[in-house]
Formats: structure tokens, sequence, C-alpha cells
């Protein structure tokens, strides 16, 4: 059953009033039976199902569709990355880009010859790993730091070079494997000296300054 349908099953369940009391009462049921459960809210995509509309999930391979496509232009391509880092804003929707197959394709962009395009892969992995430890490992498995820790340092574009950035950033914070990894990737006059804990905000800060100004040489 569609994930969305089972938890609108669910929700009619605890919301219905079964068993009723007379009919003709003036008696709300739920206040003689302070100990049924509160019913919960549905969430948007069991909504969505219940309406017919497309969940998030159906809208996040449309947008990847849509960005891989050779009949879309570059304009509608950049709408399309838009729609997706928003629903990736969520951590739920984050985390189901693994079983949706689409980590890969995002990371792809990251070699697009449009600088936008570039620069809304870089966006969009940043949103997805930040405070998202899940999101994180993700991004280290499909081998995206050193492409990420290239374009800071070597992409001829501004916005690439900041949006990388911001995606690093967001992967080697309080993620030890990630900023291993990146450690290994940076150039050897940018390498700290002994290692760094993930957890010491200061110094991985100054690793990126040391990477942003390397952007600025």
């Amino acid at each position: 059953m569609d994930p969305g349908l089972n938890q609108l099953l669910k929700w009619s369940i605890e919301n219905s009033e079964a068993p009723r009391s007379d009919p003709t009462s003036t008696t709300d049921n739920k206040a003689e039976r302070p100990d049924w459960p509160a019913g919960r809210p549905l969430n948007p995509d069991s909504l969505r199902s219940l309406m017919g509309g497309p969940s998030d999930a159906d809208l996040m391979k449309e947008s990847i569709a849509a960005i891989r496509s050779s009949e879309v232009s570059v304009k509608d391509k950049l709408v399309a990355f838009d729609n997706f880092e928003q629903l990736i804003e969520n951590i739920d929707n984050a985390n189901n880009m693994e079983a949706l197959g689409l980590w890969m394709p995002l990371v792809s962009q990251l070699e697009n010859e449009e600088a936008d395009m570039r620069r809304m892969a870089a966006w969009c992995l940043g949103t997805a790993v930040q405070n998202n430890v899940k999101a994180q490992e993700r991004l280290l498995a499909v081998g995206a730091i050193p492409k990420l820790i290239h374009m800071a340092s070597e992409d001829t574009n501004d916005a690439v070079r900041k949006k990388s950035m911001y995606a690093l950033s967001s992967e080697i914070r309080n993620y030890q494997p990630g900023l291993d990894e990146a450690i290994k990737a940076l150039p050897k006059k940018l390498k700290p000296d002994g290692a760094v804990d993930a957890g010491n905000m200061e110094a991985v800060d100054r690793i990126m300054a040391g990477l942003r100004q390397e952007c600025k040489t």
C-alpha cells in the first residue's frame, strides 16, 4: 500500500468516534472519554494521496527528470532545481533521496558545462546534508567531496565557488568522516597540521577560511 494512503487509513481509524453514543445525544463523545487518543494531523503527502495529487517523492523525481532532460531549457531546469531544493529542506525528503536513486543524478550536475547548473547542484547538496548525518554519509559515499573541493578552489564562476563552499561547510561540520575526506582532498598548502575534530567549529572555520582565501588568489 502507498505509505501516504496507509497513514490516511491510520488517521481515519484514530479519528473515528466509534463506539458511538446515542445519535440523539448532545453530549460530546470525546468529552465523556478523556482517555481517547488525540487525533494526529495528516502530513502533506497523505493529503495529496487523498486528493489524487503527486507526493513529495513524485515531485522530487519529476524535478530531477527535468534537470536531466535534453528537451528542457536551462531556464526551466533552474526552476526545477529551485523546486527540488525547497523540497529537500524537509529532512525526511532529503533522507528519501537514496531510496529514490537521486544522489548520483544530482552529483553528476556538478560537472555540467552551465555554471548555473553547477551552482544549483552544489546548493542542493548543501541543503540536503545540513545538520543531517544520514545525508552527510551519502554525500561521502558517492564521492562528491573531492569534486566540491575542486569546484571551491578552481571553478571560474564566483557563485559556483560560493555554493561549493556552502556544501562543504555543511558536510564537514560535526561529521568526522566527511571532514577527514575533505582534508585529504585539500591542496597541500591548506592541509592543517595534525588531526582536526569535526566538532571543533573554530578549527573547521579555519579550514574553510583558508579555502575561501585560496579562491580569491
